[in-house]
């Protein structure tokens, strides 16, 4: 089971930190990875870290803005959202999948309830 939290609304420019804790025994073999939805779009993928920490990619349009961060101690992922735009607004639900280190949504077994985000401009 995933836990999402964090979302809000923010100004344009500003910055929002979304947690996902999830209850396992084995978080550190998942890769997570946060996805978003907009009004009247597809679910995208935003960002990932793979199950050995040692990867973490991001989709374009938030690279060096959005930092994805873990901690297997406490079983939770973060996505850290800097230099927020209007575009960002949306859904934002995290996805662990076993040994998972895709951007494809197929890849996560498992999803949170997600967390909405609004930016206003």
């Amino acid at each position: 089971q995933l836990q999402a939290s964090g979302g809000g609304l923010v100004q344009a420019g500003g910055s929002l930190r979304l947690s996902c804790e999830a209850s396992t025994s084995t978080f550190s073999a998942y890769g997570m990875a946060w996805f978003r939805q907009a009004p009247g779009k597809d679910r995208e993928f935003v960002a990932l870290i793979s199950w050995g920490d040692v990867r973490t990619s991001y989709t374009d349009s938030v690279k060096g803005r959005f930092t994805i961060s873990r901690d297997n101690a406490k079983n939770a992922v973060y996505l850290q959202m800097k230099s927020l735009k209007p575009e960002d607004t949306a859904v934002y639900y995290c996805a662990a999948g076993r040994w998972a280190m895709a951007a494809t949504a197929s890849e996560y077994d498992f999803w949170g309830q997600g967390t909405l985000v609004t930016v206003s401009s």
